[in-house]
């Protein structure tokens, strides 16, 4: 199965069209207003507009309430909801029923005992994101350029698709899937001049790298077209 590759904090129509224009099977927006990545409604729109039918749409939210998702949603007509922050496996149902959209649930990870949420997050997530675990001081949870040890991963036996995040880049995010055998990468910091600011070579490398490598995780990709349908997206 080829390998999903998700570029995420897009801001921009320039690198947004880069991302698309390159074969990204997902492109994700951060709703997050302490990230430099943080888009408004507005900008949201016109993206989701220029996005719409060439990849899955991703609106990443930490925490965020109802009504701040309700928005979102009806701005940016996301195919999926990328929960990045302390989200519960009761939060998640909730927002499943009242939203019926597809759930990527971001698990913030340092050591194996940081597993431990998984069985109950893989009963209500249609996806987990990987991710490496931000430093106690930090003001947001993820895109801060730093790996984690993907050992951790190594024989993860998880009947759910995941991806891994966390300071990837073009130089090793084949050593990533290799070691974890994710079936998918999401990338943000690792294409980026400045935090916040995309460098369009740095996403076509990143992307070039990631359609080098040989996916090894056998697991279906849920519908994410049909759902943008539904969706109205």
């Amino acid at each position: 199965m080829p390998l999903l590759v998700k570029i995420c904090g897009l801001s921009t129509r320039e690198t947004l069209d880069v991302a698309l224009d390159g074969g990204a099977d997902m492109v994700g927006f951060v709703f997050f207003s302490p990230s430099p990545r943080h888009i408004s409604l507005e900008t949201a729109r016109e993206l989701g507009k220029q996005a719409k039918g060439r990849a899955a749409k991703v609106a990443l939210t930490v925490d965020a309430d109802d009504a701040t998702i309700e928005n979102i949603i009806e701005t940016l007509r996301p195919d999926i909801l990328q929960l990045h922050g302390k989200e519960t496996t009761a939060r998640l149902r909730d927002l499943k029923q009242k939203f019926g959209l597809p759930l990527m649930k971001a698990l913030p990870v340092e050591t194996s005992a940081d597993l431990a949420p998984l069985p109950g997050y893989a009963g209500v997530a249609d996806r987990i994101l990987f991710d490496a675990r931000a430093p106690k001081d930090a003001t947001r949870p993820g895109g801060l350029g730093a790996p984690f040890d993907w050992h951790v991963l190594e024989n993860l036996d998880l009947a759910l698709p995941y991806m891994v995040s966390g300071g990837l880049n073009a130089d090793n995010v084949t050593e990533a899937v290799r070691v974890t055998r994710a079936g998918g990468v999401d990338v943000s910091s690792g294409v980026e001049r400045t935090p916040g600011v995309k460098d369009p070579e740095l996403i076509r490398a990143f992307i070039r790298a990631a359609r080098a490598t040989d996916s090894t995780s056998p697991l279906p990709v849920y519908g994410e077209r049909s759902t943008a349908h539904r969706a109205g997206g």
